[in-house]
């Protein structure tokens, strides 16, 4: 590469209009980057969402779930099949691996759906789940003064919502439906032969409008239309029906037996801090620009300022702007850290502005790459970014003192000569250095999942930025310095530093078995910390928003969860820690996407300095104590609100198996019952449903022969007397409304249900005469895992060490009473985790492997490599060090730390070894003078790579702040590993060189005494 340089010097002010173009470019590119919490990444996960109206738990099993699984069971790569069927709703989860084409699964999908012959009814809907398309807003409106604020969401807002670019899609919740109710007289229409579903066919007859051919004229063709049109609620009144059972029975207006009106209806309640509000939640599509999309909705609400306030209850987006902003102030304090460093190494202005150079030129240059790529600025690109400031100086730090150091010993003035000559020097050594750090992030592919996914921007941006700083330290660096150096002091004697450094290493080299077992008992005694640091997926990061649901038994209406939810909200509003809570009553689950009217779900956002922990047990426990006191069956739950990233793995899993339902109940609850005992364990959940009382009616067929009625007919019948008529919709007096048939009396008891009358050709009769009529316990959920009935018992693992509470709690769920047909499986994210970091450690064996090739290509011996690698022997010793005293458990971000201490360690060493080799191949120096010359030369680069490098991570290791989670334990692991393998790099590398070239030293040594 030192045509770079020489071309550089030659067309210095090329390289300036190069760079500036290059910086502006970056600039550009920077401020078109998307920004976004985390990496788009989407899961390979499907969902199949299935509704079937009226069918029971039991029927959608049956009739629904279970044949759809055994066709999504052959689909090619299925890793897991798992199911719900509740009253009228079935969710499917399909999981895959990571390099499954979803586009094609989801068509397979969608074709078995087709092929699986549901029921008509039935009607199913795939989704598909990633980072991007989460909910950046759920924000309350209130109306102001007189507005219609429902009006004016569903006429101007939403629309106008709607347009801007990256809205995937907007709901409200709180709406109110306004419908016309024809609330029919039950004994008038029974006199009358009529039945709501008699009534609602007659009426759909009288509202037709079909083509009817055409008639030909002389030299046109005129369409002919038969159209019977009700369009006026007086018309509607007056139209009559005739019974179809009971001929006999005279026609009936539909005013003489029915009441018609105008009603409004409200399936979903919503409120912000006890006050009624309409609730709208607002997703971005996949591949939106979280931030942009957040402030351009902000906007819109802005304009309708004089019509409504709003107030936001969950604002993914601040967080996001949140996350930014910390690690970009990191970032740039990282920057001048390593900026100081630099100074007080090199003691010159000028040549530290130059060394600095590459810090914003670096991480510009890549900002191009990125978005090219279509990589979004997220809490991974901007760590990297943070993490690469310490590192980009590097190669710069090198040349320039290289070049400082030959200028201040030369006896004329900088030339182009010199500065070619100093970058020559020492260009082996900072390309594959830079190189070596490059390669150690490629085996990240042989890791799979969601940490490759997840850690690859990371990866890129560190990429990117070493390999401009590489290119800036060999064109724009050489090119500054000699501009900047046509003064500089002559060369200082050896320092005091240097001097002590070189009697450290002739000791070391008259004493190497007792550097080496010092520094082996180092070694092996820092391996007893690792008991201590605990075992963890991602480290837990605390949040200040909690999620919180109330869900009552299965046939609970909306008007007593509404109830329950208000005490509920009382007591949040009089709780010191809270500071706003958004509520919604029969909306849609926050975790499970179900809308049902026996739960309500709450946003709780806390006050700072909470401690969430403690504070979520007390709120639990206080909203049990409400609920229970309603209905003994309610269940809580509160937890925090995920901020996403890759999956925690800090859960413990209990799967009980069963085709005995009352044992799997009794199992789940004992299970429950203990984890919630463990102190260690929190946010337990039971997916295991309770029962609900529920009326079986059970058809005699021979009965049912003898009176010539069919299963059909009791089934629309009893739907005729236990649920409205849905007519549609229909215009009326110039407006589209929804029309409901309703009885004006409901059906309050079974034996009301049992007196039902059927039309039969022998006359009406009670039902109970061709029908057995019984109330029963039914479960409100059946639960499968790969087609096999099970209930999952889960808990978070509150402690560090999340493999060793997980193994503890299998073992003692395994020492339970439970029944005999019950099987257990005990596991959870610590199998995961420990995969992951199986894959992680061939990564960094294979990252080793890598970095041995480069250095063997580099200095074509194959002794060299071994030596420069044994640096990194040394790394643990100071890492897991410094990890203790902070309090960081091993973590994947920990492993990407050591795997990152691969190429930067040896960094060190590749620039000490080069420097010997030089020595020894073109001064024909001895051993022990290369390595004692190598080592006063190459002491104060080193000290300096080593110092940026560590001052830059500082901010990150010591930052509390949202967003530097994971690259925290990156940088406390890379700081602690760095300076011991620095430290002990200075002593071993010489040792070592020693030990492999032993019998060379022995023959000069033999040489020396000779002369």
């Amino acid at each position: 590469m030192n045509f770079l340089t020489r071309f550089s010097l030659k067309n210095a002010v090329a390289v300036f209009i190069i760079s500036f173009l290059l910086i502006l470019g970056g600039l550009y590119s920077f401020s078109k980057l998307k920004v976004d919490l985390l990496p788009n990444i989407e899961f390979p996960q499907l969902s199949v969402e299935v509704t079937y109206p009226g069918a029971s738990p039991e029927d959608i099993n049956e009739q629904v779930t279970s044949k759809l699984e055994d066709k999504f069971k052959g689909i090619e790569g299925v890793k897991k099949v798992q199911s719900s069927s509740y009253e009228s709703v079935a969710i499917i989860n399909l999981e895959f691996p990571f390099n499954t084409d979803m586009d094609e699964v989801e068509q397979q999908v969608n074709s078995n759906i087709d092929d699986s012959s549901l029921p008509d009814q039935v009607k199913a809907k795939v989704n598909r789940f990633s980072f991007g398309a989460l909910p950046i807003y759920n924000i309350s409106l209130f109306a102001k003064g007189d507005t219609d604020l429902q009006k004016v969401i569903e006429d101007d807002l939403t629309p106008e919502l709607n347009k801007i670019e990256g809205i995937n899609s907007v709901s409200t919740g709180g709406l109110k439906e306004q419908m016309l109710q024809i609330t029919v007289d039950k004994d008038k229409a029974a006199k009358a032969g009529l039945s709501l579903n008699d009534i609602k066919d007659q009426l759909k007859s009288k509202d037709l409008s079909f083509p009817a051919g055409k008639v030909q004229e002389t030299e046109t063709e005129i369409p002919i239309r038969v159209q019977e049109k009700v369009d006026e609620v007086a018309k509607l009144k007056e139209l009559t029906f005739k019974s179809a059972v009971i001929p006999n029975a005279p026609p009936v207006k539909l005013s003489d037996i029915a009441k018609i009106e105008e009603v409004s209806d409200q399936s979903q309640l919503t409120r912000y801090n006890e006050k009624d509000s309409f609730s709208m939640a607002i997703t971005k599509k996949q591949d939106a620009n979280s931030v942009q999309v957040a402030d351009e909705v902000v906007k819109v609400l802005n304009k309708y300022d004089n019509k409504l306030d709003y107030k936001i209850g969950f604002d993914s987006a601040q967080g996001i702007k949140d996350s930014v902003e910390t690690l970009v102030r990191e970032g740039l304090l990282g920057a001048v850290f390593a900026s100081l460093a630099v100074l007080l190494f090199l003691r010159n202005i000028r040549a530290t502005i130059i060394a600095i150079i590459s810090i914003p030129l670096s991480l510009l240059v890549s900002s191009i790459f990125l978005q090219q790529l279509d990589i979004s600025l997220n809490i991974m690109t901007l760590g990297g970014m943070a993490v690469a400031v310490g590192r980009v100086v590097d190669d710069s730090i090198v040349v320039i003192e290289n070049i400082f150091r030959r200028v201040r010993r030369a006896e004329t003035t900088i030339n182009n000569e010199i500065v070619l000559e100093s970058t020559k020097e020492i260009l082996k050594a900072i390309t594959s250095s830079t190189i070596t750090t490059v390669v150690v992030f490629l085996p990240l592919g042989f890791v799979g999942g969601i940490t490759s996914e997840f850690f690859l921007p990371f990866a890129l941006t560190i990429v990117f930025s070493l390999i401009t700083s590489l290119l800036v330290a060999v064109t724009i660096v050489p090119i500054l310095a000699k501009f900047s150096f046509k003064k500089v002091p002559a060369e200082e004697k050896e320092g005091a530093l240097q001097r002590g450094y070189a009697k450290v290493i002739k000791w070391s080299l008259g004493h190497k078995w007792i550097v080496l077992l010092v520094s082996i008992l180092l070694l092996v005694g820092s391996f007893a910390f690792v008991p201590k640091l605990g075992f963890t997926f991602i480290p837990n990061e605390e949040q200040k928003t909690l999620v919180a649901s109330v869900e009552l038994p299965g046939s609970t209406p909306l008007e007593k969860t509404n109830n329950v939810s208000l005490k509920l909200e009382e007591m949040f509003g009089k709780e010191k820690n809270i500071k706003e809570v958004t509520a919604d009553v029969g909306g849609r689950n926050f975790m499970t996407g179900l809308q049902r009217q026996n739960q309500a779900n709450y946003f709780i956002t806390l006050k700072d300095n909470v401690d969430t922990g403690k504070y979520v047990e007390q709120l639990q426990k206080k909203m049990d104590d409400i609920a229970s006191a309603e209905s003994k069956k309610a269940l809580v739950g509160v937890q925090e609100q995920s901020s996403g990233g890759p999956p925690t793995n800090d859960n413990v899993d209990i799967n009980l198996y069963s085709s005995n339902l009352d044992s799997l109940q009794k199992a789940s609850k004992k299970v429950e019952d203990y984890m919630n005992e463990n102190k260690e364990l929190k946010n337990i959940s039971n997916n295991f449903s309770d029962k609900q009382r529920q009326v079986v009616i059970d058809i005699d067929p021979q009965k049912a022969d003898q009176y010539g009625v069919s299963g059909m007919q009791i089934l629309g019948t009893i739907a005729d007397q236990t649920q409205p008529a849905d007519v549609g919709k229909l215009t009326l007096d110039g407006k589209e409304r929804q029309v409901q048939l309703s009885y004006s009396k409901d059906v309050t008891s079974v034996d009301q249900l049992k007196d039902t009358q059927l039309f039969t050709a022998k006359g009406p009769i009670p039902i109970s005469e061709v029908a057995d009529i019984q109330e029963k316990d039914t479960f409100t959920a059946i639960q499968k895992l790969d087609g096999k009935v099970f209930a999952q018992v889960s808990a978070q693992v509150t402690t560090d060490n999340v493999r060793q509470t997980t193994n503890d709690v299998v073992e003692g769920v395994k020492k339970l009473d439970l029944p005999k047909d019950v099987s257990l499986e005990g596991g959870g994210g610590s199998e995961e985790t420990v995969n992951t970091f199986k894959d992680l450690g061939l990564a960094m064996i294979v990252a080793i492997g890598l970095v041995y090739i480069t250095m063997l290509i580099t200095f074509g011996k194959a002794r060299i490599p071994f030596i420069i690698l044994s640096s990194l022997v040394f790394v643990p010793i100071g890492a897991l060090l410094f990890l203790v005293i902070v309090g960081e458990p091993l973590s994947i971000s920990v492993m990407i730390g050591f795997l990152m201490l691969i190429g930067i360690v040896t960094t060190n060493a590749i620039v000490l070894v080069d420097r010997v080799s030089q020595n020894r191949e073109e001064k024909g120096m001895t051993i022990d003078d290369a390595l004692i010359e190598a080592g006063k030369t190459r002491l104060r680069p080193i000290l300096m790579t080593a110092f940026a490098t560590i001052t830059a991570l500082i901010p990150l290791a010591l930052s509390t702040s949202s967003g530097t989670l994971i690259s925290k334990g990156l940088a406390i692991t890379v700081i602690g590993g760095l300076i011991s393998s620095t430290i002990l790099t200075l002593i071993i590398i010489p040792v070592m060189y020693e030990i492999f070239f032993r019998r060379q030293v022995k023959k000069e040594r033999r040489m020396l005494k000779r002369q």
